[in-house]
């Protein structure tokens, strides 16, 4: 388990702040499909020492939402390529991107964000000899068996399913956005990677921060190898011009220190990934700023 030093004893962080800060400064004004340009700058990376805490962001609270995040993951893993299925997981919000519309373009049926989707990709990944491939069962697998090897990796990209151009009809409804985890195991400690290709830095990151560094427990767990770091690297790392006003307020604002975040009695049960749930992870010491309302989601 995570050894956390004392909250007071923490050292507040400013990974997240710094971030919004070099993208507001020194991002380009790129056009986008979603509508309002956007401020984007590459490659923008992230570093927590777990014993710091927990990277549940302070600049705005999400005490009320910081779990739904996990939730999807979880579906992810368990394969979950419908707003059904996404549903039954806690996530409610997948519908803009399952319409009708959407889904009638790329040969799905309504509701259907596609075998090229998250859970397609980490649960059903295809094969040539045909039987589908569970990256996150044989993930737990060889962190075991292998422990000191460079190759535990996962991938929610399966190439031919995110083809576009004259011609051409992705199987997914959006594109993988992250999920790209490289996990090392160093000095008998585990570490995990995770790679965003595209991070709304409002409002889709702080949820990708704490999906994957619960998928971080997740894993020390399972293994037995306890958790070191977490690193977040984004590649496009962007802020919608509507989006501004919110950004700007969080930056007025001190970082606090980081939460705890513990697996609960439950949660310490399970025994095979696909088994986590959000309702498995409990936060302490969390003290954020207030929200800020709704920050606008690019659809």
């Amino acid at each position: 388990m995570v050894v956390y030093r004392p909250y007071e004893e923490r050292e507040p962080s400013a990974e997240y702040r710094g971030v919004l800060e070099r993208v507001l400064a020194d991002g380009i004004r790129v056009p986008t499909r979603q509508g309002p340009a956007a401020l984007t700058a590459m490659q923008q990376t992230m570093r927590f020492p777990l014993a710091e805490g927990f990277p549940v962001i302070t600049e705005r609270s999400i005490a009320g939402f910081w779990r739904k995040p996990v939730g999807e993951l979880c579906a992810f893993v368990n394969g979950a390529t419908t707003v059904t299925e996404l549903a039954e997981f806690g996530c409610d919000w997948w519908g803009p991107w399952a319409t009708p519309e959407k889904t009638r373009k790329r040969g799905l049926e309504p509701g259907d964000i596609g075998p090229g989707s998250y859970g397609g990709a980490f649960h059903d990944f295809p094969t040539a000899e045909g039987p589908t491939f569970d990256q996150f069962a044989h993930l737990v697998e060889q962190i075991r068996e292998l422990p000191n090897d460079r190759t535990h990796f996962v991938s929610p990209w399966i190439p031919q399913y995110q083809v576009r151009g004259q011609g051409k009809t992705p199987r997914t409804t959006i594109a993988p956005c992250h999920g790209w985890v490289h996990v090392r195991v160093l000095d008998g400690g585990l570490h995990l990677h995770m790679f965003q290709r595209s991070g709304d830095l409002p409002v889709g990151v702080p949820s990708n921060m704490v999906q994957y560094a619960a998928l971080t427990l997740m894993l020390e767990h399972l293994t037995g190898v306890p958790a070191v770091a977490y690193y977040h690297t984004i590649s496009d790392a962007h802020v919608y011009e509507n989006q501004l006003d919110p950004v700007r307020e969080m930056l007025d604002r001190t970082p606090a220190r980081l939460p705890t975040v513990h697996l609960t009695d439950a949660g310490r049960a399970v025994t095979d990934i696909h088994d986590f749930r959000a309702e498995h992870f409990e936060i302490a010491d969390y003290h954020p700023h207030p929200g800020l309302g709704r920050i606008p989601v690019a659809p």
